[in-house]
């Protein structure tokens, strides 16, 4: 075999591959390990004040992986939200434009004091050109952009804050299945340091689990500490050891060079996604991966159970695919 034909792992000891019509071996590949691969993010901003943590976690991401972060402000505009009968009155239609203005400079304030900070390079991107004024408007424009980022980060819906109105309530899954993109969605308490030290992945044998496991490679491959929880459907056989049962998972993990704990959970009873929280506060967990279940019927997402129950009560942030 020719030598400029030699190929090698990156991390084997074997000769280099050379470069075309060169006799000197090419510079090492840049093992996954090294870098986090995204270099296009794009983040989730509203009127609340609780997007500031939600941009400065994205922002730091960004920084750890070099990507450019998109910071896009979408709502369901204010008018979508009200009765056809105040929509007639002028002084109603005045104070509604106010209004819109006015979570749209919050917006804007929380973008301009993070970038006042040092860190990752960012965008504004501000979706007022909304066609479609519907309730799923916002969604759909957010998705649209998401389509060219390779993360999107999300914030979990606070139905009492009364800043963050204007976004949906189904606006994570529609994003999350819309646009095909791996979601970090952040809870709406708590302060963040570091994402990705200390990994729980929830796993079962679906193709949900699988994108979402895939797509969170990357952190995997930088966590000091992945652990893997497994659940059978209910009435399944299970192997007495775990390892029996995902081999081939073990095998696919090691191969990416991430040495995992696997655990048996048993089964998937209703109460699964409390049954995720608590294993996740139990391992310190800093970073929930798990497939985004439900599909969308009438403009209404069905959820999964335990779906449901991570958008509704997360502690740590968590990682979605669809």
């Amino acid at each position: 075999m020719n030598d400029s034909t030699v190929r090698t792992h990156p991390r084997d000891s074997a000769p280099r591959p050379l470069a075309a019509g060169s006799t000197t071996p090419a510079a090492p590949a840049v093992t996954p390990a090294d870098t986090l691969p995204w270099r296009r993010m794009l983040v989730h901003l509203d009127g609340s004040p609780r997007s500031a943590e939600r941009l400065a976690l994205a922002r730091r991401l960004a920084g750890r992986a070099g990507a450019t972060l998109v910071a896009m402000h979408a709502v369901t505009p204010v008018w979508a939200e009200m009765p056809m009968s105040a929509l007639g009155d002028a002084g109603a239609g005045v104070l509604l434009q106010e209004a819109e203005a006015e979570r749209r400079r919050g917006a804007r304030a929380v973008y301009d004091r993070e970038a006042a900070r040092p860190g990752a390079p960012m965008h504004w991107h501000d979706a007022t050109d909304l066609t479609d004024t519907g309730w799923g408007a916002a969604a759909t424009a957010f998705s649209a952009r998401a389509l060219c980022s390779d993360l999107v980060v999300l914030g979990q819906r606070d139905p009492q804050d009364a800043l963050s109105w204007g976004v949906p309530t189904d606006f994570i899954p529609d994003v999350v299945a819309g646009s095909g993109r791996p979601a970090l969605v952040v809870p709406r308490v708590g302060h963040f340091d570091t994402v990705g030290r200390r990994v729980l992945v929830a796993w079962k044998p679906a193709r949900e689990a699988a994108r979402a496991l895939a797509t969170a490679l990357p952190l995997l491959q930088q966590a000091q500490h992945v652990e893997v929880a497994h659940w059978r459907e209910s009435g399944a056989s299970l192997p007495a050891h775990p390892a029996t049962a995902t081999g081939a998972l073990q095998d696919w993990l090691q191969a990416h060079g991430i040495q995992a704990h696997h655990t048996a959970q048993g089964d998937a009873h209703a109460d699964i996604g409390e049954q995720m929280l608590s294993l996740a506060a139990h391992i310190d967990a800093d970073l929930l991966v798990m497939g985004c279940y439900g599909h969308n019927r009438t403009r209404e997402w069905l959820l999964g159970g335990a779906t449901r129950t991570l958008l509704q009560s997360m502690a740590v942030p968590v990682w979605l695919a669809h």
